[in-house]
């Protein structure tokens, strides 16, 4: 596994350093992978429903992924993002959830082809 081969959001080097076994970085990609595919939906349903728990539910989830494989930009607006999901309006959240998608959507395919890289 080529660990300099860091993305925009996805930082395998960092992976490494927090996992420090290349299987085990493999094998928690592939659930990070799993988790992306199923609750950005998720997330975008609930904030579209009004659902400020539910969205908050599963932003706090991906939120424990970040420190592991995100780069610090990414990290920073996940948490900002799931802090507002805690007490802000939905319309703010909702702004912020905005901005934030596009990104989470591209670590989501730099995941994938990390993955499909890697056998």
């Amino acid at each position: 596994m080529n660990t300099s081969a860091d993305f925009q959001f996805l930082s395998i080097s960092r992976a490494m350093e927090y996992i420090a076994d290349e299987a085990g970085v493999m094998s928690l990609m592939h659930t990070l992978r799993q988790s992306l595919q199923d609750d950005l939906p998720r997330i975008a349903h609930c904030l579209a429903a009004k659902d400020m728990p539910g969205a908050n539910e599963w932003l706090h989830q991906l939120k424990g992924f970040t420190p592991v494989f995100c780069t610090d930009a990414l990290i920073s607006d996940v948490v900002h993002v799931e802090s507002l999901s805690k007490h802000a309006d939905i319309e703010a959240v909702r702004s912020a959830y905005a901005a934030l998608a596009p990104k989470l959507a591209q670590l989501q395919d730099e995941v994938t082809r990390h993955i499909a890289a890697n056998p």
